[in-house]
């Protein structure tokens, strides 16, 4: 592994400006290092549902060995964004990688790509045997997984294992634990009155909608659960009572049921504030992504177990409160986790992440390939 080549593709990848529903140009990028690499690359036809410049990458090369494996990391990344610089600096925080002006550094999620790819060519380079390897790079992942989400099953292997490099942790830990989550948008129907010389005529979509949220059972609920009414807007003046008013908000469960029943608790918190107002509400909800969950005992854990003390990291599982796109892998057929990777602050200005981690997650797709190798 030649850690300025790891360094090299990295800065090559983050200078690319691939905001959400942008990323033909990091498509195209990608696309030529996994053709370079004997990878047959294609895109879905998902850019239609989400908005995107482009469909999900998918890339295949066939193995001498009997196993199989796929790596998954998204090519969008959130703002600010554009004319990033990379910046290797050591201080407190070690050797790291960080932006060196007022943007991300897109470590998230081009840490992970840079992973995969130099994993793979290292790998290929050994000349080992070589499972059959498939490489997803999905778009729209930062608005609520929508690359993932409009992938079609049957463009991806079924029952294969599946590594989604996309987490905060250190190299070495698994996420075997993430939620559903449920977005709600509520619009509040009022009815609009002169503040100042008839208020009594009006209903106030506002003073409702505050009812609602106060009625409503917000935070972490239990350590499975969270809440959170997000957004609140309506009102045209402050002389007029406001006729309408929308609210949107959200529930996160690793247990289904649970999640219905802040659901319906939320819902219920809005039809009983307008009742006693004489308001009305239209509240719609959406399953943006499925729960996951994994046990310590299951095959594609023990594997990655194995693989991530081949390269002495130290084997960790954590539970989250966030999704990635291995919730709707899983729900398409193929056994998907997320991977910790190192990257820190990130979505912020301050975003980084540790030389070592970098080059550590690229030895555990090695790791990994190998393990699959001898299946």
């Amino acid at each position: 592994m030649d850690e300025a080549k790891v360094l090299s593709l990295f800065e090559r990848l983050a200078l690319i400006e691939s905001p959400s529903w942008h990323e033909a140009e990091m498509a195209q990028a990608c696309a030529a290092e996994l053709r370079a690499l004997g990878f047959q690359v294609r895109f879905d036809g998902s850019a239609p549902a989400t908005g995107s410049d482009t469909g999900n990458l998918i890339a295949t090369r066939a193995g001498d060995a009997p196993g199989e494996v796929m790596f998954s990391a998204h090519m969008d990344t959130v703002k600010p964004c554009a004319g990033i610089q990379v910046s290797r600096v050591q201080d407190e925080r070690g050797d790291v990688l960080c932006s060196a002006g007022e943007t991300i550094l897109s470590a998230d999620d081009k840490a992970g790509i840079t992973a995969i790819f130099e994993g793979i060519r290292t790998y290929l380079e050994s000349g080992r045997p070589t499972p059959g390897i498939c490489v997803l790079l999905t778009t729209c992942e930062e608005q609520s997984l929508l690359g993932s989400g409009a992938l079609c099953a049957e463009d991806v292997p079924q029952g294969v294992d599946c590594f989604v490099l996309d987490a905060d942790g250190s190299p070495g830990s698994v996420i075997v634990a993430a939620p559903c989550h449920l977005t709600m948008r509520a619009r509040i129907q009022g009815r609009s009155a002169h503040a100042g010389v008839e208020p009594e005529a009006g209903v106030s979509a506002i003073e409702v909608a505050a009812r609602a949220i106060a009625d409503m059972e917000l935070g972490r609920l239990d350590e499975a659960t969270t809440a959170n009414v997000g957004t609140i807007g309506g009102g045209v003046a402050t002389n007029i009572v406001a006729d309408a008013c929308t609210l949107e908000g959200e529930c996160r469960s690793l247990d289904r049921t649970r999640a219905e029943e802040v659901r319906a608790q939320m819902t219920d918190a809005i039809t009983e504030a307008c009742r006693e107002k004489g308001a009305t509400a239209d509240v719609s909800w959406v399953l943006d992504y499925p729960e996951v969950s994994f046990s310590e005992e299951s095959p594609i854990i023990q594997r990655f177990r194995r693989a991530a003390e081949a390269c002495g990291l130290p084997f960790a599982m954590i539970r989250t409160g966030g999704g990635a796109d291995a919730n709707n892998l899983n729900d398409k057929g193929v056994h998907a986790v997320t991977l910790g990777v190192g990257m820190a602050s990130f979505h912020t200005t301050h975003e980084h992440i540790k030389v070592s981690d970098l080059m550590d997650d690229v030895r555990l797709v090695e790791a990994l390939i190998a393990e699959y190798a001898s299946a």
